[in-house]
């Protein structure tokens, strides 16, 4: 058997590996490369495999950097079937749609530039008519079902935590006579958070690929949440200025309602409007909607006591470019949710532009930043930033919320790992940049694994 690495290898995104036994090849995601904008254009162009050679491909969610280059994957000649859960295989479709129109816009963008520089025009990724081949190869698995997607490879799908529909993959694969037992975990979510179960425990793996996006950090308690969010909207009520929270349309949207929805049902804050400016959030909170097979108990009990999260007075979903125009111009107080939740793209880059500048208003940053992105820069202090071409003073105070993170943290990862510890031969730790994914290795290591690997874009293993 062989593991090779091609993506989230030393860096949080681009997830993407592939393990090959007894003449077959299964992918584990296809995501985007997110960081540098050249650099990115290159990485998501250059797969370093040929996709005809792959058998079949497993979905671990619908989050672009783990499911958001299969369009060009199926371009260049996949042809099997993607394995994934019902809930991430709608929501894939929604965001792989979604992602193909940004594409679109933004290569008209550059390629406007281009021309006023006597440069050729380039090529978006892929186009929206990309995306269908991609959805017909969707094979739903529903969780705890196992099935033999390709001779000698049967897959088992765990409810992972981190967004509805993510899943934790085992693979037992048949490899010359031995029966190997790997664990990918794809994003591992975190226990306790709301709407979502708990992430499932498995054991008796003898290879494990875990992520490791907060390998080396501890997150603040979950209690001072409602507290924090609390504080800065009664903050910014009394300015009447704007709370701008750049927020992923899948997960961290619907987790931030739900606290919206428990502070204003408990007249805990002033009834402040809050506006998701997203049409995938809107269009991503329908399917959460329409799953709760994966909500907790918790969650479970307020739908069926008519106590919808995602529908709450004072919540405004905008649909067009216009409505979205309008808050930027608007008077606070308001709470705008907006994506893309590392500030790369869509609407929520508008919404910076045009508030930033002013001292009265709150960025509120509630998700992972990674390196060399818009989010990255305001979080860590960058000043001036910029955005579409413009440096753009920062006056407004950027705050975060790591507690509402989807991710576990190094804790909660070593607290998840515990039941693998005794049978573990090997691991492979990816999905976090070089500092913490050598720290989560070291801390593996200490605890008895016996050979623990972080792996380079390109590495191949054999096992």
């Amino acid at each position: 058997m062989e593991i090779q690495f091609f993506g989230a290898a030393q860096t949080v995104t681009g997830s993407m590996h592939v393990i090959s036994a007894n003449g077959r090849k299964v992918l584990l995601d296809c995501g985007l490369y997110q960081g540098k904008r050249e650099e990115a254009f290159e990485r998501n162009r250059s797969l370093l495999f040929d996709p005809r050679s792959i058998d079949a491909c497993v979905l671990s969610h619908a989050h672009m950097d783990h499911s958001g280059n299969l369009p060009t994957l199926v371009k260049r000649g996949f042809r099997g079937k993607i394995f994934t859960t019902p809930a991430t295989a709608d929501l894939a479709e929604m965001m792989l749609e979604d992602s193909a129109r940004l594409q679109a816009a933004d290569v008209d963008y550059v390629n406007g530039k281009r021309k006023a520089q006597g440069l050729p025009p380039v090529e978006p990724l892929y186009a929206p008519e990309d995306v269908p081949p991609v959805t017909a190869g969707f094979q739903r698995l529903p969780y705890e079902l196992t099935k033999e997607i390709v001779p000698g490879f049967r897959v088992t799908l765990r409810d992972a935590g981190h967004i509805l529909g993510s899943a934790i993959t085992e693979i037992e694969i048949d490899d010359s006579g031995t029966t190997r037992h790997v664990v990918f975990t794809g994003d591992l979510g975190r226990p306790n958070m709301p709407i979502l179960r708990d992430p499932v425990r498995v054991t008796g793996a003898d290879t494990l690929i875990t992520e490791s996006t907060y390998g080396n950090r501890v997150h603040e308690p979950e209690g001072p949440v409602h507290e924090r969010l609390a504080q800065l909207i009664k903050e910014i009520s009394s300015r009447r200025s704007k709370l701008i929270i750049p927020a992923f349309s899948v997960g961290r949207t619907q987790q931030l309602l739900y606290y919206l929805d428990e502070l204003y049902r408990a007249k805990a804050v002033p009834a402040v409007a809050v506006y998701v400016d997203s049409p995938m959030s809107t269009r991503a909170t329908d399917v959460y909607e329409r799953h709760p097979e994966c909500y907790d108990a918790e969650a479970l009990a307020k739908l069926k006591s008519g106590d919808s999260p995602f529908a709450f007075p004072r919540l405004r979903f905008t649909a067009s470019a216009e409505e979205s125009k309008a808050l930027n111009c608007a008077a606070g107080p308001m709470i705008v949710l907006s994506a893309s939740g590392m500030c790369e793209g869509g609407r929520i880059q508008h919404h910076l532009k045009h508030g930033l500048g002013d001292p009265a208003n709150v960025v509120l940053f509630v998700g992972y930043q990674a390196e060399n992105t818009l989010g990255r820069y305001l979080a860590e202090g960058r000043n001036p930033v910029r955005i579409f071409g413009e440096d753009v003073r920062v006056r407004a105070r950027i705050e975060k919320i790591e507690a509402l993170s989807g991710h576990a943290d190094k804790n909660e990862l070593l607290a998840w790992d515990a039941p693998l510890l005794a049978g573990l031969q090997r691991a492979f730790v990816v999905h976090g940049e070089p500092e913490a994914s050598q720290a989560f290795a070291a801390e593996l290591t200490r605890l008895g694994v016996p050979r623990v690997v972080v792996p380079a874009r390109g590495d191949a293993v054999s096992i």
